[in-house]
């Protein structure tokens, strides 16, 4: 009995309980960001309303929410929710939480959720021990993990699962989150009267990079030491006190964001990768999120390097699809080498004239019509309009058909792409000169 008190006492003392704990959603309202599996018509979201939440793997980073998601699966389901840590777990304990599943379900009707936290840490042996169950539904599984379901999960056991992707929070999110935290007067610290700065609180969100345990951790951090400092205010400097990090002066939407990013294009523009680095790993380090870094590559590959080296666009596309698979913190090192590879690449901006020069035209000439030779003629009354009529047929002219033209009669001879003498475009324009000579 005296032990059921003091468990009852700690658990009422909101100081020995950490904040993610305390405000875990309970409901689905609660539920921050993940908008693409519970918004409105989307799968999860008509699985809850009809009570029909089939297995599941819930594949995400850290603090997305996997846990909490499958807790309040349970709550709108009615079903026994049993939670289980695949780390130091065995069979024997897999097999007791299955036969009072079983138990569960023939004497109560009652169905059982069986949440697995970090599934990809059971062994083959330890899955095959849930293939039953899961098959035969006595338990509805849950699982989570970071690791990808493709290789952590046996294929078995995947095929009776739906898998879904859990997203990082958008920053947006992870505030919301926050001010949820500030503004309880039970689980959070409403009834505190202390204030996060609109500056401090965009720091934090920015470096949760979608983590809601870590925003939250680092609020309560803050928090704290604003109260033993006696200062009312969490600004700027309370957060790099509390959480011992420097915040970059550096902000989303503020000036600072454009001029950083603005040196990053112009070093890789200028060739230089050491200070290409350099403002990438600013950008990063400042919260920024990669996948923005990694779109301003991709335009830069074929914006700035274009037909200099085709590779670029590849390589910048590969870079984008591994990071995405991969996240931080590895994640940087493909964004490094596309990084490097982009700065000491050849540049040309041949594309972005061949971009407006036609633009111009059109918008100058409006829709010119399409030379007759030039058009498709499916049927016999086109034919007889003089539809493809005088069309030559490059390949059977060894691949060019000498002296020939193809722009509206009033732009003929207007050179829109002009390939400059860098790398392989330097070649490009040899060759297209030959052919123009011809021509």
């Amino acid at each position: 009995m005296t032990d059921d008190l003091f468990g009852h006492a700690a658990k009422s003392d909101n100081t020995l309980t950490p904040l993610p704990d305390r405000m875990r959603p309970v409901s689905l309202d609660e539920i921050a960001g993940q908008t693409h599996l519970l918004g409105s018509g989307r799968f999860l979201e008509r699985a809850i309303r009809s009570d029909r939440v089939p297995s599941l793997i819930f594949w995400g980073p850290p603090g997305v929410g996997k846990t909490t998601l499958a807790r309040v699966l349970a709550s709108h389901t009615g079903a026994n929710f049993v939670a289980y840590s695949a780390v130091g777990g065995s069979i024997k304990e897999v097999r007791d939480i299955i036969h009072k599943a079983k138990t569960q379900r023939a004497h109560y009707r009652r169905r059982t959720i069986l949440f697995i936290d970090e599934i990809h840490r059971f062994n083959k042996a330890q899955q095959d021990a849930l293939l039953p169950s899961v098959e035969q539904g006595v338990v509805t599984l849950i699982g989570a993990t970071t690791e990808n379901p493709s290789f952590s999960v046996i294929a078995a056991l995947l095929s009776r699962c739906k898998v879904l992707e859990l997203k990082p929070l958008a920053p947006d999110d992870v505030v919301t989150v926050m001010r949820r935290a500030l503004n309880d007067e039970t689980r959070g610290f409403g009834s505190y009267q202390v204030n996060v700065d609109d500056d401090a609180m965009q720091f934090l969100a920015q470096s949760a990079r979608g983590d809601a345990r870590y925003a939250l951790t680092a609020l309560e951090m803050s928090v704290h030491h604003a109260l033993e400092k006696e200062r009312p205010v969490v600004d700027i400097a309370c957060v790099e006190e509390a959480a011992n990090t420097k915040a970059l002066l550096y902000d989303k939407s503020g000036e600072e964001h454009y001029n950083v990013v603005s040196a990053f294009i112009k070093s890789m523009r200028g060739s230089d990768p050491d200070a290409a680095l350099y403002w990438m790993f600013r950008m990063l380090e400042a919260g920024d999120d990669p996948l923005f870094v990694l779109r301003r590559m991709i335009i830069f590959a074929s914006e700035d390097v274009g037909n200099a080296d085709p590779r670029a666009l590849q390589l910048a596309v590969a870079a984008d699809q591994a990071f995405q698979r991969i996240g931080m913190p590895e994640g940087a090192y493909p964004m490094a080498q596309l990084c490097t590879y982009l700065a000491s690449a050849p540049k040309s901006n041949a594309q972005v004239n061949a971009i407006y020069g036609p633009k111009a035209d059109i918008k100058k000439h409006g829709p010119l019509p399409v030379p007759k030779k030039l058009r498709n003629a499916p049927t016999s009354l086109m034919k007889e309009m003089g539809y493809g009529e005088g069309y030559r047929y490059p390949p059977s002219e060894g691949g060019y058909a000498t002296g020939e033209t193809y722009l509206p009669e009033q732009l003929t001879g207007t050179r829109y792409y002009e390939p400059q003498n860098a790398g392989l475009e330097q070649r490009i324009a040899e060759h297209l000169e030959n052919l123009r000579k011809s021509r």
